[in-house]
């Protein structure tokens, strides 16, 4: 039915709709993110990961508030974010930031994606601070089919910033500030707005903080910031990318490294991002929510940095439907045909479109890249079936990569949304084993 109603509303129908509800949910919670300072992170990649590096550190000195694709805390409560939408409706994001004030923040993360910005689902939320992670043609469908005008729309966060009047919270003036990736070559369009503070962050370009020094361990990878060290206790040399922004937001506020540092230890988890799942196999599982090019090849880059000689990296992965990107699955089924020595194929969600031909996407592609069917190559409907082929497949020291939907509660089929987790579905399959 809503699908429906989309093909004959027109689109600024729908876009009055989503803007009165969301003005009217900040009005009826009495507009709580005035009473707060808000951080907001958007980008590409990263951002769940940023945000939860930046609530840590936060979090060592301030209760701190998150909420995010995967996850939603309030101070040190944590629960799983079970709306398969980054950005809740809108009338859940006031509660939660009402709830954040009644609690005690004094800050609150937002993951803020372009489709979020798109449905004025940003509206009545009063950033202070502003992250920048990165961006790839991703989501391009929601955008009209044109990288500009995804980019435009992480922008609107930005240029709104500097047009709104300042926040006084317990009779101080809030600065604003815009934190930027400088290796990413989108830079100067984000740091083009105002703001009281522009800082940049990087691993390869000259930036206000860079990453230097950078080594990895089964631990966890680390970096130099000047002479200052940090370690982290998540997989994945590319989280530290996610975690630099923490730091900046950290120091800002007062804490040391020292106390940054501990803030940091403590995130041991976030949930469907890198999570290590161990029911006492003699093989790695690791469940990530990798669901496009960049961040595939991001993980399989890690996988290969910490696998044994000669053990083998299992992979399965999927796309979604519903009018998402048709294009990345080319792309993926291109990595995990080079990059990968098994290769399960499977779905993701799919909404109303026929998951065998999303699966057949990406498998055709994996075999022009040297996989063979039923060898090496496998496409299964069924996504229980396809974890429980990529557990068969595991020997000792092998690493299995269960990708695309990470910490998600449901999946989205054609019959309707089923409840589902891959992480218990994987501790209940090695269980079983």
């Amino acid at each position: 039915m809503k699908s429906i109603l989309k093909q004959i509303i027109p689109k600024q129908i729908f876009s009055i709709y989503h803007y009165i509800l969301a003005v009217s949910s900040s009005l009826y919670y009495g507009e709580p993110s005035k009473k707060l300072i808000i951080i907001g992170v958007t980008g590409t990649k990263g951002k769940t990961s940023t945000a939860n590096f930046i609530w840590t550190a936060l979090n060592q000195k301030y209760k701190t508030g998150l909420i995010s694709t995967a996850n939603i805390r309030i101070g040190d409560h944590h629960e799983l974010n079970s709306y398969h939408m980054t950005m809740p409706g809108r009338f859940t994001i006031q509660r939660l930031i009402r709830k954040m004030v009644g609690e005690g923040c004094v800050y609150c993360v937002v993951e803020t994606t372009s489709e979020g910005i798109k449905q004025f689902r940003h509206k009545g939320i009063y950033y202070d601070t502003l992250v920048f992670t990165n961006l790839t043609p991703e989501h391009l469908p929601s955008h009209e089919g044109s990288f500009e005008k995804y980019k435009e729309a992480k922008g609107t966060i930005f240029r709104e910033l500097s047009t709104r009047p300042k926040k006084v919270i317990g009779g101080q003036e809030i600065p604003t500030s815009i934190i930027v990736n400088a290796d990413s070559e989108h830079k100067d369009y984000f740091l083009s707005f105002d703001a009281d503070s522009k800082v940049t962050y990087s691993m390869n370009n000259p930036a206000d903080f860079q990453a230097t020094g950078t080594s990895h361990s089964p631990e966890g990878p680390s970096f130099a910031l000047g002479n200052e060290r940090y370690h982290l206790s998540i997989l994945g040399t590319f989280n530290i990318y996610n975690a630099l922004p923490a730091v900046i937001i950290a120091k800002n506020a007062g804490l040391d490294s020292e106390e940054i540092q501990v803030g940091l230890d403590k995130l041991v988890l976030i949930p469907g991002r890198m999570e290590l799942i161990s029911e006492g196999q003699k093989y790695t599982v690791i469940v990530d929510y990798a669901h496009e090019k960049e961040s595939m090849t991001a993980l399989l880059a890690t996988a290969s940095l910490i696998r044994e000689m000669g053990k083998k990296i299992i992979i399965v992965l999927g796309a979604e439907g519903g009018g998402r990107d048709k294009t990345k699955r080319s792309a993926m089924g291109t990595i995990v045909g080079k990059e990968a020595d098994f290769v399960i194929v499977t779905t993701v969600d799919p909404y109303d479109d026929d998951p065998m031909e999303i699966i057949e996407d990406i498998a055709v592609v994996a075999e022009q890249m040297g996989k063979v069917r039923e060898k090496n190559l496998f496409p299964i409907l069924d996504r229980e079936q396809g974890i429980v082929k990529a557990l068969s497949l595991a020997q000792e020291g092998d690493i299995v990569l269960i990708t695309g939907k990470g910490a998600e509660q449901s999946m989205v089929t054609n019959a309707g949304t089923i409840l589902w987790d891959d992480r218990e579905v994987v501790r209940h399959l090695l269980k079983l084993k």
